[in-house]
């Protein structure tokens, strides 16, 4: 399928990703990642550009995202698996150590608090020593992390050892974002982010089916329960990825020998005048980017997303077993929202690019999650429920590309690797808000109606706060 994705309407379409320039590649000796990558451009002559085949852009396009894009949404399931772990691991892991719902929330949030704090200064780092070095980093620590979560004791053990996970992930997620600038232009970048992010339902259709039938079959193996054996086996994957990751990913188009020298031009040439013409790419970057008014806007509509999408995920398990389904099948009926919204999120962020519009497919989206939130705290019995939340999944994951889209197109080099992670960190930042709130209303009222209404407030913000931003970009 990834062989599709950049079909062009008409050749007019395309045209301007068939120019070809060439490189003065000035690099040895300098250091390794993607400032080694900032060559020197420099025009040919007319004379010798004639003399050379032209480059099919479209097609090189296809190549990086054939090469890349499926290995990094093997990766970001790894890591995403985890949420799905901790929502199917809550019951029983909750019995076994005593945790109240609201104890379980704040152990699920204080990971966004470690993450959130973490997540600039490594995306800072990626940028400055290159995603194969930093993303191996990142992926190792937080298997291993993880592993760690089967052998929590208390209260405290469960809130440490959270927040110790977000900080050995933070950065993975904006790293791959600003990972993916490196390699595509902007016109095409919600559609490669929706390939991306297809980690996200994916790690729901395939992992929570898996998560109910590790419960039921391995529950007092070796005198452990069912829930331990769920981090245990998460850790393996993440590890050999990260060792993977070492030896696949390629810092930049330079250095991608996979690569032919006329694609490799052609690509930085486009590249490098998308950066020329970015307003935003100066070199010292984090006070100007954290001051920024556009990324304050940003952060805070990107929170209204996240506050809906893990209030939602890391709960959907229990909400469902709330309906009287078993572990094997509530994995099931989990799975069956984000199925749903993974051809939602394919279909929106392909639209957004093919109409080159970010702001109303941003709103349009969150003002759907809204409406399928309420719909599902209005909602009395398990089909209705469930048809409600599929909407609301569905206008999360649709909200995501066109929205990381929209950020990147007016920020390039140091400038978007500090932006990138200073709005991701704002709106991770309702990673915490959102799945303790629910775990107190959940208390407080005995239901997850009053939750489901509360959480609906994000998406009306990020739509809000995505219209002030377009307001803000067209003035």
């Amino acid at each position: 399928m990834l062989t599709r994705i950049f079909d062009y309407e008409s050749a007019s379409d395309a045209a301007p990703y068939r120019r070809f320039w060439t490189v003065r590649h000035d690099a040895p000796g300098r250091r390794a990642g993607f400032r080694a990558c900032e060559d020197t451009m420099v025009q040919t002559s007319q004379e010798t550009a004639a003399t050379l085949s032209r480059v099919d852009g479209d097609a090189a396009l296809r190549k990086i995202a054939a090469r890349l894009v499926p290995f990094l949404i093997i990766c970001y399931f790894a890591a995403y698996l985890d949420r799905v772990n901790l929502g199917f691991a809550a019951a029983s892991m909750n019995a076994s150590l005593g945790f109240s719902p609201t104890v379980f929330g704040w152990g699920a949030g204080v990971f966004f608090l470690g993450y959130a704090l973490c997540e600039t200064p490594s995306n800072l780092i990626l940028h400055r020593t290159g995603a194969r070095r930093w993303i191996a980093r990142i992926m190792i620590s937080w298997g291993l992390a993880s592993g760690l979560m089967a052998f929590v004791w208390n209260e405290t053990s469960f809130y440490a050892l959270r927040f110790i996970l977000g900080a050995t992930e933070a950065g993975f997620f904006p790293g791959v974002i600003l990972y993916i600038t490196y390699w595509f232009p902007r016109l095409k970048r919600a559609q490669i982010f929706s390939w991306f992010l297809i980690a996200i339902p994916l790690s729901t259709v395939v992992g929570a089916p898996l998560s109910g039938m590790t419960l039921t079959l391995t529950d007092g193996l070796l005198g452990l329960h069912g829930w331990q054996w769920l981090f245990i086996l998460e850790t393996l994957p993440s590890i050999l990825l990260g060792v993977a990751s070492w030896f696949y990913l390629t810092d930049c188009p330079a250095q991608a020998h996979w690569l032919s020298a006329e694609e490799k031009d052609w690509l930085q040439d486009v590249l490098e005048k998308e950066q020329r013409d970015a307003p935003e790419s100066e070199t010292h970057v984090f006070w100007p980017a954290l001051k920024d008014p556009r990324n304050l806007l940003l952060g805070f509509s990107y929170f209204g997303v996240v506050l809906a999408l893990y209030g939602v995920n890391l709960w959907l398990p229990q909400i469902v077993a709330g309906f009287g389904f078993e572990p094997v099948a509530a994995g099931f009926v989990t799975a069956l929202p984000y199925l749903i919204g993974t051809a939602a999120m394919i279909f929106w962020g392909w639209r957004s690019d093919r109409t080159a519009e970010r702001y109303g497919h941003t709103m349009s989206a969150a003002l759907l999650t809204a409406l399928g939130l309420v719909w599902a705290g209005l909602a009395t019995n398990a089909i209705v429920s469930i048809i409600a939340v599929t909407v609301a999944v569905c206008g999360t994951l649709a909200t995501i590309p066109a929205f990381w889209a929209l950020t990147t197109q007016r920020i390039s080099g140091a400038r978007a690797a500090a932006s990138i992670a200073i709005i991701n960190s704002i709106g991770h930042i309702a990673g915490f808000i959102g799945p303790y709130a629910v775990g107190w209303l959940k208390d407080s009222t005995g239901g997850f109606s009053s939750a489901l209404f509360a959480l609906s407030l994000g998406p009306i913000l990020c739509a809000a706060l995505t219209a002030a931003t377009a307001l803000r970009d067209r003035g």
